[in-house]
């Protein structure tokens, strides 16, 4: 399952992430995994998580982004919950490749049992129904 949290800059994303993956390391039963673009959660989030930054690996735009996730996951069955933060300034801002992105990984994680969230910086009015269909 994939879903979004939507705002504009500075309307408190990141801060209901990391009380998601807080929650979610208490009640899952594998392993809850949390992306960012640069280290800057290492403090915020249990350390029983797993953080993974995509910078250290120059991900860029949303077929890398693809790749990185699908291969995070192939890898790691015992996966429960996937956390992406600052999705934008990892994929890129145009808003059709990112409704493109997430039907894609949608059909992808579609048979696993996976909650993946993502953080989206930007009104839910400016996002294509393509992205809306993800905000939960």
């Amino acid at each position: 399952m994939i879903k979004l949290i939507v705002g504009k800059k500075g309307t408190g994303k990141t801060k209901i992430l990391i009380n998601m993956v807080e929650e979610a390391v208490k009640a899952s039963n594998g392993n809850v995994v949390c992306v960012e673009k640069v280290p800057k959660l290492t403090y915020d989030i249990p350390s029983s998580a797993r953080l993974m930054e995509t910078s250290k690996d120059n991900i860029e735009g949303y077929d890398e982004f693809y790749g990185y996730i699908t291969g995070i996951l192939s890898g790691n069955f015992d996966i429960t919950d996937l956390f992406i933060d600052s999705t934008l300034r990892i994929g890129g801002r145009d808003y059709d490749k990112l409704g493109k992105f997430l039907e894609k990984l949608n059909t992808a994680v579609a048979d696993r049992e996976v909650n993946i969230v993502f953080t989206i910086s930007a009104d839910k009015e400016e996002l294509p129904a393509s992205v809306q269909a993800f905000i939960g």
